[in-house]
């Protein structure tokens, strides 16, 4: 349930009706919109009046139900307005966000060595990325495949944020490495098969950095809502969805089928950012200009691009990475689609390597 207040409601009758409900053994949580606050209300509201809640203030202007099984997820529960994600970085606060420009996330599937990270951090600066990705921990399919370098990796990243100023995101597999990952990550990723740990993600949720939520191999749009409800209801109301291709009964040309309908979907049902991954999503290095062009073209509003100095040569999924002169052609690319969107920052500074 919400309660939709009136523009230029005072403070005070906010905190006064903040502290009434919470009298209600019910969880208020103050929303500031664009326009107007809104005092969201969890709990047990079944039987609740909303004529009699609403006519407990003259400030209320309406009150509302909210349907969806996700509550704090649901677009409904902010008034229909869109959230944003901040970022602090070294390099300044990074917006995610309907509205703000198209933030792009580059880097290797693995963190290799120190020379490989640092360069390719270097490379996709220069190209316009604001984030470094790379895995510490990686879950493999084969328990004999690469699973990552674990906690020195984690310090490689972190002399490659020093080195660059970029944003860190990496994935976190364990709750017991959630304090080392926190200490480096500046964004931290839930992969497609950990979006179903449910204790994981109360874990997550009970801290603030943000949370990259990807999308499970074979979820239903539902079950990907839910599992952001899970953050969210932890206390964590930094999530922004990644889409990074399902499994359908056609594999044989691409990885994986890249849903790019998610988009409009997830942009009606709930006010969270939205994060599109075409190298996951086709498992190829040749499709993935296309479909991030395309994702550009649907709303999304950032990217995860998979950047790797010599991709034959990649520790993992090096057939789907762009070698970081693919990388600066794509970028200058998508900055056509990404102007005319008006979703595109101006052309950024080359840092020296």
């Amino acid at each position: 349930m919400i309660v939709v207040m009136k523009i230029g409601a005072p403070e005070a009758e906010i905190t006064r009706l903040t502290d009434e409900f919470s009298s209600w053994s019910l969880n208020p949580e103050k929303i500031v919109g664009k326009h107007k606050v809104v005092i969201g209300l969890v709990g047990d509201t079944v039987e609740m009046d909303p004529l009699q809640i609403q006519e407990s203030s003259p400030w209320i202007e309406q009150v509302l139900r909210v349907e969806k099984p996700y509550k704090r997820t649901s677009r409904e529960y902010r008034h229909g307005e869109s959230s944003e994600v901040v970022v602090p970085t070294p390099n300044g606060d990074i917006v995610f966000g309907e509205g703000h420009p198209l933030v792009v996330v580059a880097g290797p599937c693995s963190v290799e060595n120190e020379e490989m990270i640092v360069e390719t951090a270097r490379r996709v600066k220069a190209a316009g990325a604001q984030f470094l990705r790379g895995g510490a921990y990686k879950p493999r399919t084969s328990p004999y495949a690469f699973q990552g370098h674990g906690e020195s990796a984690l310090g490689l990243l972190a002399k490659a944020r020093e080195a660059t100023g970029l944003g860190i995101i990496t994935e976190l597999m364990d709750a017991a490495d959630l304090e080392l990952v926190g200490e480096v990550a500046d964004m931290i990723q839930i992969g497609a098969r950990n979006m179903h740990n449910f204790s994981l993600l109360k874990k997550v949720g009970a801290q603030d950095k943000p949370v990259l939520l990807k999308r499970g191999m074979s979820a239903t749009i539902e079950e990907w809502l839910m599992a952001a409800e899970y953050i969210l209801a932890a206390g964590n109301p930094n999530v922004i969805f990644c889409e990074r291709g399902i499994r359908t009964f056609d594999n044989q040309y691409a990885r994986n089928t890249l849903d790019l309908s998610v988009i409009p979907v997830l942009r009606s049902l709930t006010h969270l950012p939205i994060m599109i991954d075409p190298s996951h999503g086709t498992g190829r290095s040749e499709y993935v200009p296309s479909m991030a062009m395309a994702a550009i073209a649907a709303g999304t509003d950032s990217l995860m691009i998979e950047v790797h100095p010599n991709p034959k040569k990649a520790l993992s999924d090096g057939p789907q990475s762009l070698t970081p002169e693919r990388f600066d052609r794509l970028m200058q690319e998508l900055s056509v689609i990404g102007k005319a969107t008006g979703r595109w920052l101006a052309e950024p500074a080359v840092v020296g390597v």
